[in-house]
């Protein structure tokens, strides 16, 4: 069986690391952003593998697509395995809070917990947790800096406002 691969890709915010098995793939990170050094060392350099993860985001940031398809792999937690799922069920161009979160897992005072499983969520943009804002609707932390987090809802915002989401 092959091990993990990898490729790097220029986006709209910025270059992007992208991490997987045969599985699917397991990572989706910015190339400037803090990720566990383990994710890329001793993976084979492959862009083949990633062709569909790529058109799927070129679609997304085209405003054309608004949910993947690609085969996801994450590792984590059973818990964290929840969590990230159920940000997957966070309609495209809509946002929840970590206490919306919570009460649909079934665990109403777990916020906190499912804050910090979003904030390990491996594959960024398409397990969307920048759809997940602070309980008085602002902008709380991500991996990727506040101001991507708000270009991501922004653009998911707008394309959903203008219609421009279907294909032609």
């Amino acid at each position: 069986m092959r091990g993990d691969m990898y490729t790097v890709i220029d986006s709209p915010v910025g270059p992007v690391t992208l991490v997987g098995t045969e599985a699917g793939l397991t990572g989706l990170y910015l190339t400037d952003q803090h990720f566990p050094a383990g994710e890329v060392a001793g993976a084979e350099r492959d862009d083949a593998p990633f062709a569909q993860v790529v058109e799927e985001l070129d679609a997304y940031f085209a405003g054309t697509l608004t949910e993947f398809t690609v085969p996801l792999a994450p590792r984590g937690t059973p818990f964290r395995q929840q969590v990230w799922a159920a940000l997957r069920d966070v309609p495209y161009g809509e946002t929840t809070t970590y206490g919306e979160l919570a009460q649909r897992l079934g665990r109403p005072t777990a916020a906190r917990a499912v804050g910090h499983a979003n904030g390990h969520n491996p594959i960024s943009i398409i397990v969307p947790c920048h759809r997940v804002i602070g309980a008085a609707g602002a902008l709380t932390g991500y991996a990727w800096g506040l101001p991507r987090k708000r270009f991501l809802l922004e653009l998911e915002r707008t394309r959903r406002d203008r219609g421009a989401l279907t294909l032609l």
